[in-house]
């Protein structure tokens, strides 16, 4: 699935069960295979702490995303 960058910023994300996640904010793009890790329901901060909990608790592994369409359906909604 390829899929720009610019179109996901603020999609909706649903499990596909149907239940709001949130909205992707940020992206964390491994830089050597060019491809999405990560979807951040918020932005990263500059708190070490805070940015511990945006990636266990407010993100979701991009290889959970099972489409991208007018929102974004995964499988889990945490991992």
């Amino acid at each position: 699935m390829t899929v720009k960058l610019s179109r996901m910023y603020g999609m909706e994300i649903f499990t596909d069960g149907g239940k709001y996640v949130g909205s992707a904010q940020d992206f964390i793009v491994d830089l050597e295979s060019g491809e999405i890790s990560r979807l951040l329901l918020e932005p990263l901060s500059s708190s070490k702490e805070k940015t511990r909990e945006v990636l266990k608790e407010k993100s979701v592994i991009y290889k959970n995303v099972k489409s991208v369409e007018d929102v974004i359906v995964v499988t889990k909604p945490r991992a």
